[in-house]
């Protein structure tokens, strides 16, 4: 599913992506298949799924850059983060993204973008600040791997199917309160059958949210070990994201619980202190996990070389 970069291919990645997409979207198949059997109208259902996934695909970079109040930025404004990237993309041989700033303190990262064509690069500008350059390179080096495994835009249409999900139950939830199916009986049957639609569809919400949490830890330990073989220093990907991960820990709470619904496409995950569903169902491998990893990968790469 990656496309032809210099980027490594990861098997293990895409063999995830393939099987999370393939998976939910089997979830909704029997799901369509239940309305369809019970005689619920699903028409409505289709348009507003096919609306909202035709948004979220097409606009994934402006909602993103919207979200996190980023703004594209030309050459002229940004010199030294373009002359990070362009040596990040000669190496990696493909297209040019679009660069975009937000100003905000939180170090962070990420990229959007339905494809290759129509990537986003966003740094924010407290990242700017707290990275020398080869650690902000570093950091790029991760979230162009993203663009280049094209696992973005699965985490955008895998996100949506769970999206559906919650949508569909709180539509099963509130025709339930106004008496959504006939109960020509008055034997509770249409009762039943809006309980039950609303439990599967629970059930289907909770099942996506955590293949989508699966996929997305997976993903960011592959886009670590592809951005340091990239630039092959592993170590300095640990040291850069060590950096980040500190610094995030100063950010005050209630910036960071602001930022947190955005943590899946983050190069660090901005946790709040204490219990959070951020903590319990993390987008993120933990640090221990990451660093663990370039470490390893790291001494692979120094016993290639003696």
């Amino acid at each position: 599913m990656a496309s032809l970069t210099r980027y490594p291919k990861d098997r293990g990645l895409s063999a995830r992506m393939l099987t999370t997409v393939f998976l939910i979207g089997l979830l909704y198949a029997v799901f369509v298949a239940i309305l369809v059997a019970v005689h619920v109208q699903v028409v409505l259902i289709v348009v507003l799924a096919v609306g909202i996934l035709s948004v979220q695909y097409f606009f994934s970079d402006k909602i993103a850059l919207y979200s996190m109040g980023g703004r594209l930025v030309e050459r002229a404004q940004a010199p030294q983060l373009f002359a990070v990237i362009d040596r990040l993309v000669a190496m990696a041989d493909m297209p040019m993204p679009r660069i975009a700033l937000a100003q905000t303190d939180l170090p962070n990262a990420f990229a959007t973008g339905r494809n290759q064509k129509h990537a986003v690069v966003c740094v924010t500008s407290g990242l700017l600040r707290r990275l020398d350059e080869q650690e902000l390179e570093a950091v790029l080096a991760h979230e162009l791997s993203h663009v280049a495994h094209n696992d973005v835009a699965v985490m955008t249409i895998a996100s949506f199917l769970g999206i559906m999900a919650g949508l569909m139950t709180r539509m099963f939830y509130y025709a339930g309160i106004f008496g959504g199916f006939d109960d020509n009986n008055n034997n509770g049957g249409g009762a039943a059958i809006e309980l039950g639609m609303v439990l599967f569809s629970a059930v289907i919400y909770a099942i996506s949210f955590l293949l989508i949490r699966a996929l997305s830890r997976y993903r960011e330990l592959a886009a670590d070990r592809a951005g340091a073989l990239l630039i092959g220093q592993p170590a300095l990907l640990a040291r850069a994201l060590q950096k980040v991960s500190g610094e995030i820990a100063r950010i005050p709470t209630r910036d960071l619980r602001a930022a947190e619904h955005f943590n899946a496409f983050y190069f660090a995950p901005a946790l709040a202190r204490g219990a959070s569903l951020s903590s319990l169902f993390s987008t993120h491998p933990s640090l221990e996990k990451r660093l663990e990893q370039l470490a390893k990968l790291d001494a692979e790469l120094r016993s290639q070389l003696s």
